[in-house]
């Protein structure tokens, strides 16, 4: 299963925690691309799908509802290339603990 460290796609360059990766190599492939295309949703302006800030947190984090799972990320930026970095992927019950 291929699963790429930094993707740019429109402009906006995708970069994935270990823990995301450790998250996404557990899963069956079906899975792992309905993910992939939803986080690849975040590039478009305005960003596509359930996303919610997430109280708590200082950092600008956020979630995306993809389905039973949920991705946690935050925008950054890095000179002139702005960074989707995807913080931790994990189910709906266990992500937020």
């Amino acid at each position: 299963m291929l699963l790429l460290r930094g993707i740019i796609m429109n402009g906006v360059k995708i970069k994935y925690s270990k823990d995301a990766l450790k998250f996404l190599s557990k899963l069956d492939k079906k899975s792992v691309e309905r993910i992939r295309s939803a986080i690849a949703g975040l590039t478009a302006d305005p960003p596509a799908g359930d996303i919610k800030t997430m109280q708590g947190y200082n950092d600008g984090r956020q979630r995306l509802r993809v389905g039973s799972w949920r991705v946690i990320f935050r925008y950054e930026n890095e000179e002139t290339i702005r960074i989707i970095f995807v913080i931790d992927i994990g189910n709906r019950g266990d992500i937020y603990k």
